[in-house]
């Protein structure tokens, strides 16, 4: 049978419009399926993790002893008086000249800061030489609170001169059994200190020769605090790790 033009172009436009109400059905009835009925997508992929990176490093660290002297011990000047943690609180007896206590645990990287309270409750003169590393282990400077008979603050040594007689040299009365804040930051290219948070140091070190006062201190090296002929009390230790 022959189709004249005109009918053959009705019979196609129906077959094709047959076709597409035959797609839609099935795109509904697939979208009405079941969750169950249908496949899950598959899901993005998962980073796996590196098994051997290192573990990042705590910002903050607490240099305060869970029980007993913990990884501080005590150094034997000869005549140093009693040293111990108790309830959070590093006591330094008054010994003859110096008394202090090293910490043998890790140390810092530069840059980094330090801050405690410590105040002085009995003697005239410093109640606070923290030895820091500066320039890794083998480079060392003490911070001095309350020396040269209680008044001196400074950093010793710079340039061959200790805490008295640097650019570092600052002049303040402390009080008996008063809490001081200290902190006592450490950066490539600067010391800096803050007490009650006002800053009463800040050295550019860059050029500069850093080193401790030859003596005994070189005992609290790399990193430590002592008292001279005076008891005091040390307390919230810890380091700050700075970016």
């Amino acid at each position: 049978m022959k189709l004249v033009p005109g009918v053959l172009a009705v019979v196609l436009l129906v077959s094709a419009c047959d076709e597409r109400t035959a797609e839609v059905r099935d795109a509904r009835e697939e979208e009405s399926a079941a969750p169950g009925d249908r496949a899950d997508p598959a899901p993005p992929p998962v980073e796996e993790e590196n098994a051997d990176a290192p573990p990042a490093k705590p910002a903050v660290v607490s240099l305060v002893p869970e029980e007993g002297m913990g990884k501080w011990v005590s150094i034997d000047f000869g005549g140093e008086g009693e040293v111990q943690w108790e309830n959070g609180v590093l006591h330094l007896g008054e010994g003859a000249e110096l008394t202090g206590a090293r910490w043998d645990g890790p140390l810092p990287e530069v840059p980094y800061e330090v801050r405690f309270e410590a105040r002085k409750t009995l003697g005239d003169d410093f109640f606070c030489g923290l030895t820091v590393p500066v320039q890794g282990p083998e480079t060392c400077v003490t911070l001095i609170v309350g020396g040269w008979g209680g008044g001196v603050v400074g950093i010793s040594s710079i340039d061959g001169y200790d805490a008295s007689e640097n650019e570092s040299t600052d002049y303040r009365a402390f009080e008996q059994d008063r809490w001081y804040a200290i902190r006592f930051r450490v950066t490539e290219t600067a010391l800096a200190v803050w007490i009650d948070d006002e800053e009463v140091i800040k050295v550019e070190t860059e050029g500069k020769k850093l080193g401790l006062r030859p003596g005994a201190i070189d005992l609290c090296a790399p990193f430590g605090i002592a008292t001279w002929q005076t008891r005091s009390e040390i307390r919230g230790l810890e380091w700050h790790r700075l970016p």
